[in-house]
C-alpha cells in the first residue's frame, strides 16, 4: 500500500499525526509557510529576487507556495527535475548543473519550447555548441548563465579569462542568449561560526567581482548574478553583488543548518518544519531503545538525526542498520515502550526527502494534506 492508501482516511481527523504509519515524512504547514515568508521578506527588503532551489523539496506544491509569496521561479539540479516542475506549471526555471549528455541536451531543447523563462547554467564552449545545434533542430531558444567555479572544482569556469571566452562562444550562437552568471559557494554554506563564514564569503565574493568586471569590460555585463544559499544568505544580501538568491533548505531547516549561526547573533531566522516520525519497536535494554527509522529513512551524510519530541533532546540517535536506529540516553533513562512515537529533525533535508514518495502535511497535530514528492527519482 502507498501513503495515499494508508493515510488518506486520516486527513482532517483531529490529532491524526499520531496515527500515521512510521517511518513517515512529516511537514508542518504553518512553519513551512512562515519560513517561505521570512526568506521572501529578507530578499524583498534588499530589492533582490528569490529563485529558491527546488532540489531541496522536489515538490510542485511547495514551489507554488514559494512563487505565490513572490519568488521569480525555482532552481532545479537536473533536467528531470525541470521537466517535472514545468509539467506542474512552474515557470522561471533555472537548471543549475551543466546539462552535457547528448540525450539530455535534446530534452533541454524540447523543454525550452514549453517552459517560459527557462534558463540553464553552462561552463563549456563545446557543450554550448551542442546546445545550439539541438535548439536549432528543435526551433527553440534558451537563456543561459555562465557557471563560475568558486573553488570547489566541481563545475564552473576556472578563471575570468575562461568566463570571457565562454561568453564569446555564447554570443556566436543564434539560439542562445547570455543572461548572466551563477556562483554557488557550497563549501562555505555549513561553516558553523558566523565570523569565519563571513570572512570566507567576503574573500570569495571579491573573486566573483573580478569575473564580473572582466565580463563587463569585454562587453558582456551580467544582467543576472545568481547564487547563494541558506548558510550565506544574510552575508550575500549584505554584500549586495547577487541580483537573486538560490537558497533552498530554509524551507525545512535540517540539523546541519540548525548547527550554524545564520545571523551572527545566534538567533534562528527559520525553524524546522520537516521531520521524520518513527516508533519504538524494541525496548529491552537500559537507556537504549530501537526505532523503525534507519539508513533507508534518514540521510546519513549530515551526521545523526536529532530528537525533536518524544524523548529528551539530548538523547543520541545512532544508526543500527537499514531499518533501525537506537535512541541512547545514558544517565538519563528512556521511559519508552514499543509503539511510542518519536519525532526526529533530519540531518540533511535534500537526500532525506528523496527517500520518500509523499509529504504528510500537518497543522496542530492533524493531517491536513498529502503532497507527492513530485520530482523524486527524476535525477536524470
Amino acid at each position: 500500500m502507498d501513503d495515499l492508501q494508508l493515510h488518506s482516511h486520516l486527513i482532517g481527523q483531529q490529532g491524526s499525526r499520531a496515527a500515521l504509519n512510521t517511518p513517515v515524512l512529516v511537514l508542518d504547514l504553518d512553519q513551512l509557510d512562515a519560513n517561505i515568508a521570512a526568506m521572501q521578506a529578507l530578499a524583498a527588503a534588499q530589492g533582490i529576487a528569490l529563485r529558491p532551489h527546488g532540489k531541496t523539496h522536489k515538490s510542485v506544491d511547495i514551489a507554488r507556495r514559494q512563487i505565490a509569496r513572490g519568488a521569480v521561479g525555482v532552481c532545479c539540479a537536473k533536467i528531470g527535475e525541470a521537466e517535472v516542475f514545468a509539467d506542474g506549471g512552474i515557470l522561471g526555471l533555472l537548471i543549475t548543473s551543466p546539462v552535457a549528455a547528448p540525450a539530455a541536451i535534446v530534452r533541454l531543447a524540447a523543454l525550452a519550447g514549453r517552459s517560459a523563462g527557462l534558463m540553464a547554467a553552462v561552463d563549456d564552449p563545446g557543450v554550448v555548441a551542442r546546445m545550439q545545434h539541438a535548439l536549432a533542430e528543435a526551433g527553440t531558444t534558451l537563456d543561459v548563465v555562465i557557471d563560475i567555479d568558486p573553488g570547489i572544482r566541481r563545475t564552473g569556469v576556472a578563471s575570468p579569462e575562461a568566463a570571457v571566452a565562454l561568453a564569446e562562444a555564447i554570443a556566436a550562437c543564434d539560439n542562445i542568449t547570455l543572461r548572466g552568471v551563477q556562483y554557488y559557494c557550497g563549501i562555505q554554506q555549513h561553516v558553523e561560526d558566523y565570523a569565519a563564514r563571513h570572512a570566507a564569503i567576503v574573500e570569495r565574493t571579491a573573486y566573483l567581482s573580478r569575473v564580473i568586471a572582466a565580463l563587463t569590460e569585454a562587453g558582456y555585463p551580467p544582467e543576472i548574478v545568481t547564487g547563494s544559499g541558506t548558510g550565506t544568505h544574510r552575508i550575500d544580501l549584505e554584500l549586495g553583488v547577487f541580483t537573486e538568491l538560490q537558497a533552498g533548505s530554509y524551507v525545512f531547516m535540517d540539523k546541519q543548518y540548525l548547527d550554524c549561526d545564520l545571523t551572527g547573533d545566534g538567533t534562528a531566522p527559520f525553524e524546522p518544519s520537516l521531520a521524520v516520525d518513527a516508533r519504538v519497536v524494541s525496548a529491552n535494554h537500559d537507556a537504549l531503545v530501537t526505532i523503525d527509522a534507519g539508513f533507508k529513512s534518514l540521510s546519513t551524510d549530515g551526521g545523526a538525526a536529532q530528537v525533536r519530541s518524544g524523548a529528551a533532546p539530548e538523547t543520541m540517535v545512532i544508526f543500527m542498520g537499514d531499518e533501525h536506529a537506537a535512541l541512547v540516553a545514558p544517565g538519563i533513562g528512556l521511559a519508552l515502550r514499543p509503539g511510542d512515537l518519536v519525532s526526529l529533525t533530519v540531518p540533511h533535508c535534500d537526500p532525506t526527502v528523496n527517500l520518500y514518495d509523499h509529504y504528510h502535511v500537518v497543522q496542530d497535530g492533524t493531517l491536513v494534506e498529502i503532497w507527492p514528492v513530485s520530482a523524486r527519482g527524476r535525477a536524470r
